[in-house]
């Protein structure tokens, strides 16, 4: 104990030494407070001045869209939890590893064709330097407008290697990921794994990137004001129709093509409730999409010195805080409790709903936004499943296509004018209805209209093609026992006995027909004649 204290005391008496040593050799004085960073020497130029506002400018867009950018990636996460909780424990690693999967291949696709097609011919930001001007390859029909882009093909073709214009890729890359995600929601526990992967390259390469660019890339769609005199043209300040619509008219489509899961509908049409089998991962899949929601909002200024993104991250608290608020009473009164999974959705739905016009209204109307939306996601889950008959596990369909038509219409009925001049080549700020510019109100119409055609068709198309070529469907004895095993080669929840229903586990004779079944089981015994 003694040589302890010694061997201390020596090596205390060292560093006092040391440090005593260090004050007194010190060139300068110190700053703890920073202010001298910033005092002028009396030396600078004109120039200097001009050369240092600039970066500094730059330096603040670049850090605000990149550490958004990163934020919303952790959308990820959110997506994954939500989803894995809604849905049974016997295919848990399955859909984790899904959510997780589908941003990888989204990272690749976007990154070899997806963004080319979609900002090719967009100019750039303007916030992230000058070096955007390389993207001006846009493909154009005459009287019409742009269709696709056509420069930056892995982030190489057309003089692309530049700082400005791979902050702008990493940004919308993972904006992109997001509609790539939805649909694995509503086709979830019934999926080959490998048959998401396929979709994941054509969302990511093809169906996305193109009708991005007709909103955002400088296409046809953005442009209907400057060429046909429809307000500012196409409006949609962060993604209820570009990014969430996309997703939820894939998610629509998939579940239509994909059949319901064994054991959802009866013979007498009646359903039965799944429960998910772990609400609290939900609910915290779902307050982390709402954190990250700020930051997906807001980061669409793509400059930090856009004011406005206070307005933005406002309104989108408020509706996303209304909407989960109104879902929850509305299952409350209507049900008798408080349903958790449909307050989670009611949140998410006001927040996609508030996307696409969180920059051009108030928090009063984004209240009235955040309100429908909570109303609508807890209609439209009914509709769906008793009325469709569609299989929808997460809710993505009422969630994404549902309120990303009614935030796009919403835009068009209240922006107020107080915001986007200049936006999409128009003078003026964006004017909904109810503000005096109607012919916002119409535009906004055709992209509902382009979102049904182009979003949905060419999805139940890829579906339909995709299923007779490869398959979309595990086989019922793999859906049965989980996908876990058969699909992951591994469970989630290895230390655990899984309980199992005998309506929602086992096939009954009081199922309703899937006749998307009918081809896998044809399929299957044919194989085993042939092996016989």
């Amino acid at each position: 104990m003694k040589k302890f204290i010694r061997i201390f005391t020596v090596l205390v008496t060292i560093a006092l030494m040391f440090s005593a040593l260090t004050i007194v050799t010190m060139a300068a004085d110190p700053d703890p407070t920073g202010a001298s960073y910033a005092v002028s020497t009396g030396q600078e130029t004109l120039s200097d001045i001009a050369v240092t506002a600039n970066k500094a400018q730059y330096s603040a867009n670049f850090v605000w869209v990149m550490l958004t950018g990163f934020m919303v990636f952790f959308f990820q996460c959110g997506f994954a939890m939500v989803e894995t909780g809604f849905c049974r424990g016997k295919n848990a690693a399955h859909i984790m590893t899904m959510n997780f999967m589908v941003f990888l291949v989204g990272a690749v696709g976007y990154f070899l064709t997806g963004f080319a097609l979609q900002f090719g011919g967009s100019g750039g930001a303007a916030g992230l330097g000058t070096g955007g001007s390389a993207l001006n390859g846009l493909l154009s029909i005459p009287g019409l407008g742009g269709i696709l882009g056509y420069k930056g093909f892995f982030l190489q073709s057309g003089g692309t290697y530049d700082a400005g214009i791979y902050a702008l890729f990493f940004f919308q890359m993972v904006f992109m990921d997001t509609t790539v995600t939805i649909p694995t929601g509503a086709i979830a526990e019934r999926v080959k794994y490998s048959a998401v992967v396929i979709s994941s390259f054509f969302i990511s390469m093809i169906y996305y990137p193109l009708f991005g660019n007709w909103m955002w890339g400088g296409g046809w769609l953005s442009t209907l004001g400057k060429t046909f005199g429809l307000g500012h043209g196409a409006v949609d300040f962060a993604g209820s129709a570009v990014v969430h619509a996309m997703g939820g008219m894939s998610a629509l489509a998939g579940a239509i093509v994909i059949g319901p899961r064994i054991g959802k509908f009866k013979k007498d049409g009646t359903s039965r409730a799944f429960p998910g089998h772990h609400i609290p991962m939900a609910i915290i899949g779902t307050i982390i999409l709402f954190f990250c929601w700020f930051s997906f909002n807001a980061g669409s200024t793509l400059n930090a010195g856009d004011f406005r993104a206070a307005v933005v991250a406002t309104n989108t608290m408020i509706a996303g805080a209304v909407g989960g608020l109104v879902a929850m009473f509305y299952m409350w009164g209507k049900y008798g409790k408080p349903d958790p999974s449909m307050t989670a959705n009611g949140a998410l739905a006001g927040l996609v709903a508030v996307t696409a016009p969180c920059a051009f209204v108030n928090g009063i109307t984004s209240f009235i936004i955040g309100a429908v939306a909570g109303v609508l996601v807890c209609v439209s889950v009914a509709f769906v499943e008793n009325k469709l008959k569609l299989d929808d596990p997460v809710g993505a369909i009422s969630v994404h296509a549902v309120n990303g038509v009614w935030g796009i219409i919403a835009l068009g009925l209240f922006a107020d004018g107080t915001y986007g001049d200049g936006l999409n080549g128009v003078t003026g700020g964006v004017r909904g209805l109810f503000y005096g510019d109607s012919s916002q109100l119409i535009a906004q119409l055709v992209v509902v209209a382009v979102l049904m055609i182009w979003g949905f068709g060419l999805s139940f198309a890829w579906y339909k093609v995709l299923d007779k070529v490869w398959g979309l469907r595990v086989s019922p004895e793999v859906e049965l026992e989980g996908l876990d095993r058969e699909e992951m080669g591994v469970y989630g929840y290895p230390d655990f006995q899984m309980s199992a229903s005998p309506e929602l586990d086992f096939s009954t004779p009081d199922d309703a027909e899937i006749k998307q079944l009918e081809k896998i089981k044809v399929k299957a015994t044919k194989v085993a004649f042939d092996n016989n």
